[in-house]
């Protein structure tokens, strides 16, 4: 099982964490939403529940409850930035279909 980071996605994780002056790293899980069944639910982890699994890579902790960690394994998190849009960005082998407007997913 495991959740890797971008360069660029890592480099964010850090970035505010650094400027919010508090952090563990990035709690990942998903939740029931959308038209297509499941979302994503990103935050910046304050705090850390026993069950959570817990993954490094590149120097940042991933934080996931242990009902989405079916759902995310293997999820490689990007971190895009297009114009003035910027968002965390999946690449999850998981995936059957997903929404048109891309913000659910089936697996």
């Amino acid at each position: 099982m495991a959740i890797s980071l971008t360069p660029a996605a890592a480099d964010r994780i850090r970035t505010f964490i650094a400027a919010r002056g508090a952090g563990l790293g990035l709690k990942l899980g998903v939740r029931k939403n959308g038209c297509s069944g499941f979302a994503y639910v990103v935050d910046y982890a304050d705090q850390t529940s026993p069950q959570d699994v817990v993954f490094e890579d590149r120097g940042v902790k991933v934080f996931v409850d242990p009902e989405s960690l079916p759902m995310v394994d293997g999820t490689t998190v990007d971190f895009v930035k297009q114009g003035l849009s910027e968002s965390f960005r999946f690449v999850n082998p998981n995936v059957k279909g997903e929404c048109g407007c891309g913000e659910s997913f089936t697996v």
